[in-house]
């Protein structure tokens, strides 16, 4: 990722655009501008081809992916743009239930798509650039971690695996359907949630996976994340299609990104870690916070039904590491009950 920033960095010096709070000095969600003593303006941009045949969900899935990277900034969605592109004899009924789904979803998190564009394009594309507000002393980074946080996941892993499955016809309906109600819920709640209680980091996990992203936390951080793979979560059916080994292509290409930075301990099952390596779409939150936080947003969570589990912690050190049955955590930690 260095190297691809390199020529941003070389072009633009973060000093001179001492607004731009976010967006030149590493990789991070999202890119955050500072207009005002109580205001910054985040901004992001992603679309991807279809994860689901459903053309109104696929726009739905596609709006709610982008927008998570303005809830993993601790902002507020304001307004989108549509990112589109379409086959020319694509019937244009197809076409406007993508849009209808996208829409309703940015409806659902208080925010309006006021235009976009779109280009014709053999194989369809739908996404959203998202503006959104967060206060200046409020914006969530990768960086931040701080060495005796705990590491929180608000949503359970394993919709790459699953979705891959589903396109080769191996996904048992129920799974698909808990896999798609998982990549169309907003991480609007959490991400309040996370500011109410007080936070050190956060991002979301999306294409470069749980160890991609952890990586990423990690090096911006200067600390090591250290996680228990006996207690993250996985949608039903993830652990089943990994045995079977239908793992994208993605999940070999993320390890061979990231593995020198990732050490296993003794019993992390080679299935295990590369669901852990598997693209997520629409993923949830991982969160850095202190003990004193952690206890503050499990409350918070408990009260208003939203999911958390502690799945790690924060270490001296560099790197991410792997480890299974090292220390009992409590796994999920609020329910929806």
């Amino acid at each position: 990722m260095a190297q691809v920033l390199r020529p941003l960095q070389d072009t633009f010096r973060a000093a001179d655009f001492p607004d731009l709070l976010v967006g030149l000095a590493g990789p991070d969600d999202a890119a955050v501008y500072r207009v005002g003593d109580d205001l910054a303006l985040v901004l992001t941009l992603d679309f991807f081809t279809p994860v689901v045949d459903d053309p109104y969900q696929f726009g739905a899935i596609a709006a709610a992916n982008a927008m998570s990277d303005v809830y993993a900034m601790g902002g507020e969605v304001v307004m989108a743009l549509n990112i589109a592109a379409f086959p020319a004899k694509m019937p244009p009924s197809i076409i406007a239930e993508i849009m209808r789904g996208g829409a309703e979803k940015v409806a659902e998190a208080g925010g309006v798509i006021a235009g976009g564009h779109t280009i014709d394009d053999d194989e369809p594309k739908y996404g959203l650039a998202v503006l959104g507000f967060v206060h200046p002393e409020q914006v969530a980074t990768k960086g931040g971690a701080q060495p005796g946080d705990r590491l929180v996941l608000t949503k359970p892993l394993g919709v790459g695996i699953i979705t891959t499955a589903a396109k080769g016809d191996q996904a048992e309906p129920e799974h698909l359907r808990a896999a798609t109600e998982s990549m169309l819920e907003l991480n609007r709640r959490a991400a309040r949630l996370m500011r109410a209680a007080g936070f050190h980091a956060a991002t979301d996990i999306t294409g470069f996976a749980l160890l991609g992203h952890a990586c990423e936390m990690a090096e911006q951080g200067r600390v090591r994340l250290r996680f228990h793979v006996d207690h993250i979560p996985f949608l039903p059916g993830a652990v089943e299609y990994a045995e079977l080994w239908l793992f994208p292509g993605g999940s070999c290409r993320n390890q061979d990104t990231y593995k020198t930075a990732v050490q296993l301990g003794p019993g992390v099952a080679e299935e295990a870690e590369m669901l852990l390596y598997t693209p997520e779409t629409s993923g949830g939150l991982l969160i850095a916070l202190s003990p004193e936080d952690l206890g503050k947003l499990e409350t918070l969570c408990r009260s208003e039904g939203q999911p958390i589990w502690e799945i790690g912690e924060v270490l001296e050190g560099g790197g991410i590491e792997v480890v299974s049955g090292a220390r009992k955590l409590p796994g999920r930690i609020a329910t929806l009950e």
